[in-house]
């Protein structure tokens, strides 16, 4: 029998502040004078003088800003690599990414493609990684998406929405300060954390458990039901929560997700909405698959008065809907682990047409 050898992040420090030691662990990094540290940041902290005090920029080192608005595309991280490219004398020390979901899935991107040639587009899938990103970082500002520990970076191609999944992907260092996720707006902090809670359910739930990841997706699943259904401080969520988004990042890493996450890659690459909300969207109709925790995630839902979209599907076109059809049905380890093997008895077309009619 094979096991999986899978990495893990090399270095992780924990603690509210310890942000502030950025400049100490990268200086042993740096390769030269002409090799920069090239910072890219969510745009919300353009004029954060708290964070930005905290990183010193020498030598050729730069900041890039970067909206979140949208989910990262393939074309954005080419663009970014091109300019990487054209304007450093030399090949960066490395890549360090500041925000949420999607600024630490560029960052990874952006640290693979100055290594690997041709566009990012070209690596959507699983371990078609050729060479070894550059050092990079992770410093989350948001809690719940994973994206921090996990080995995929997920983006949308002009064909799909697909991470480029390599042993080469996990930040060789992670920053975990829960005062940074300070300030999140109330719908971010349960989207995303919800990401987290539904990241454990398909884990926990799938063929693939193995008591590797359930050991961590337990422990996640708690620490989210602690957040969201009992009187804490902020800071006793935001450390919480923190480290929910570790071990369920940990726990789909040796499993994999399920049926959520394959019907919200189609919402999110037809209708552009962002992943977490669509992971909701998509799980409140998942009784089949998911019943016991659809009712706990909708008692979620009336505890923190959350509204969901809905009827979003009604007026799409059939193009559409079997453009995201086809999106979902193409993510077959997602379907493996959430129904077996032989999960094309379960799931064809039609059956997945009639879910997302119910969005």
């Amino acid at each position: 029998m094979s096991f999986k050898n899978f990495p893990m992040v090399s270095n992780v420090i924990f603690g509210r502040g310890c942000f502030s030691q950025l400049n100490e662990i990268i200086t042993p990094k740096r390769e030269n004078e002409l090799a920069p540290f090239i910072y890219l940041i969510d745009d919300v902290f353009e004029n954060n003088y708290n964070l930005l005090s905290k990183i010193s920029l020498i030598y050729d080192d730069y900041i890039v800003f970067i909206s979140s608005n949208e989910e990262p595309k393939t074309t954005q991280v080419d663009a970014l690599v091109e300019d990487i490219i054209l304007n450093t004398k030399s090949i960066p020390s490395g890549i360090i990414g500041i925000g949420g979901g999607t600024i630490l899935d560029l960052s990874k991107a952006v640290a693979l493609m100055i290594t690997n040639s041709g566009s990012s587009e070209d690596y959507q899938g699983w371990d078609l990684i050729k060479n070894r990103a550059v050092y990079h970082i992770g410093v989350p500002t948001i809690s719940g998406t994973g994206s921090e520990v996990s080995r995929t970076t997920v983006l949308s191609g002009p064909k799909m929405k697909l991470g480029i999944n390599s042993d080469y992907t996990t930040f060789d260092q992670v920053i975990l300060d829960p005062e940074l996720t300070e300030g999140v707006p109330i719908d971010q902090w349960f989207y995303t954390g919800m990401d987290c809670f539904i990241h454990c359910v398909e884990s926990l739930n799938g063929t693939f458990i193995n008591s590797f990841s359930k050991s961590y997706g337990e422990m996640a699943y708690s620490l989210c039901k602690e957040v969201f259904l009992l009187e804490l401080s902020i800071e006793e969520k935001q450390n919480k929560l923190m480290m929910a988004s570790w071990h369920g990042g940990m726990s789909i890493a040796y499993s994999q997700v399920g049926a959520a996450h394959a019907l919200s890659y189609g919402l999110s690459f037809v209708l552009g909405i962002k992943h977490g909300l669509a992971n909701c969207i998509v799980f409140n109709q998942l009784d089949e698959f998911y019943r016991e925790e659809v009712i706990l995630f909708r008692k979620i839902l009336r505890t923190h008065k959350i509204k969901l979209p809905d009827q979003i599907c009604k007026n799409l076109s059939n193009n559409d809907l079997d453009k995201m059809i086809d999106i979902a049905m193409n993510l077959e380890p997602l379907w493996k682990n959430a129904l077996g093997e032989n999960w094309k008895d379960t799931i064809d077309k039609k059956s997945l047409k009639e879910i997302y009619k119910k969005m």
